[in-house]
């Protein structure tokens, strides 16, 4: 069944396009839900102003994200937390601490762009991915401190243990694998 969108509707399409979907579909949701009519030439005459003025609106967004993404993948996040002497947080930064900080910082960051597998339960430089769209996204550094550290020399802290620890793993002599029999 054809149908014309009346709103913009994910994995289907904009307002004001031509779409062709199952009967079922349309009548129990489509139809119901006011996100489509019947795709009549009169429906479509009179929703044509307004599709052109929703792809104007749809651009406009788009190119300000594109604009927030590129400004903040320069950013970093400095987050402090209750944590014991291993570095384990007492609690967890979630999305919302990360979103936060970006916002008191001046990037437009709402809490549901930050993506996290889990949130993070460990002092140290970790990268986020902020996805603003399925095709736009930004990564983030997000540093964790204990509360009652120096960001500064915490910074400092862990560059020197990472470099020590990437020494350690050149200086280790390599193995080579025998194959019996050789």
């Amino acid at each position: 069944m054809k149908v014309l969108l009346t709103s913009d509707v994910d994995k289907l399409g904009w307002l004001g396009d031509v779409v062709e979907v199952a009967g079922g579909f349309a009548r129990n949701y489509l139809l119901r839900a006011g996100l489509a009519q019947p795709a009549t030439k009169e429906n479509i005459r009179a929703i044509a102003a307004e599709k052109g003025h929703k792809a104007q609106q749809r651009h406009l967004q788009r190119t300000r994200l594109e604009k927030v993404a590129g400004q903040v993948q320069t950013a970093e996040a400095v987050i402090a937390a209750a944590a014991n002497e291993q570095g384990h947080l007492f609690g967890s930064v979630g999305r919302h601490a990360i979103a936060e900080n970006l916002r008191a910082q001046g990037f437009e960051v709402s809490d549901d762009v930050v993506r996290l597998v889990e949130n993070i339960k460990e002092v140290g430089t970790h990268e986020v991915t902020l996805e603003f769209a399925a095709d736009l996204t930004a990564t983030v550094k997000v540093v964790v401190v204990p509360e009652d550290a120096d960001v500064e020399q915490f910074k400092a802290t862990e560059q020197t243990t990472a470099a020590g620890q990437s020494d350690e793993h050149q200086d280790q002599p390599k193995t080579q694998k025998t194959e019996p029999g050789e």
